[in-house]
C-alpha cells in the first residue's frame, strides 16, 4: 500500500509534467530506438536492440512508481495549516546549538527534495525531528553521528 503524500500546487504540477514527457516524448522515442535496432537484423547479436530494451524496462518501472505517486498525492490547502508549528511546507529558520550555524529549509515531500536549494525531506531525519516543533524549542534530532540538537529560530509559509 503506498503512502499518501502532500504536495504544493506547484510540485503536483511538476509531477504531472513529468509524468507526461515520460509517457508523450520518451516511451515513443524509445519505441523507435527499439524498432530501428530490430530492422538491423540478427537480435541475438544486436547490443543497440539489447540497450534499448533495457532503457524501454527502466523508462516503464519510472512511468509506474510516478503514476503510483501522481496517484496518491494530495494537494495541501495552506489556509487550513496551524502556523504556528513546524509542519510540510513550512519555512523553518534553525540553529544547530553546538555549532551556532543557522540553516533555512522548506520542509516538502521526498520528491521535492532538493538540499541545495534548501527543500528537506520531511521523512529525513532532520525533518521528521523539526515536525511539530514551535519557536524557541530545541529540536533533539537523532542522526548517524549522534544527537544533534537545533533551535527553531522562525517559522513562514
Amino acid at each position: 500500500m503506498s503512502e499518501i503524500s502532500y504536495y504544493s500546487e506547484e510540485g503536483f504540477k511538476k509531477l504531472k509534467q513529468e509524468l507526461e514527457h515520460l509517457e508523450l516524448l520518451e516511451r515513443p522515442r524509445v519505441s523507435q530506438e527499439i524498432s530501428d535496432a530490430r530492422d538491423k537484423g540478427d537480435l541475438s547479436e544486436n547490443a543497440e536492440y539489447h540497450a534499448a530494451k533495457e532503457e524501454q524496462s527502466l523508462l516503464e518501472l519510472k512511468i509506474s512508481k510516478l503514476k503510483n505517486v501522481v496517484a496518491n498525492a494530495r494537494i495541501l490547502d495552506e489556509s487550513q495549516l496551524d502556523l504556528s508549528k513546524i509542519l510540510i511546507h513550512s519555512i523553518v529558520k534553525i540553529r544547530n546549538t553546538s555549532n551556532k550555524m543557522e540553516f533555512d529549509y522548506t520542509l516538502v515531500a521526498d520528491s521535492e527534495t532538493d538540499i541545495k536549494n534548501g527543500k528537506l525531506s520531511v521523512n529525513s531525519p532532520i525533518g521528521k525531528g523539526l515536525l511539530g516543533k514551535k519557536i524557541g524549542e530545541i529540536a533533539e534530532i537523532q542522526v548517524p553521528n549522534g544527537v544533534m540538537k537545533f533551535e527553531i529560530l522562525e517559522i513562514s509559509r
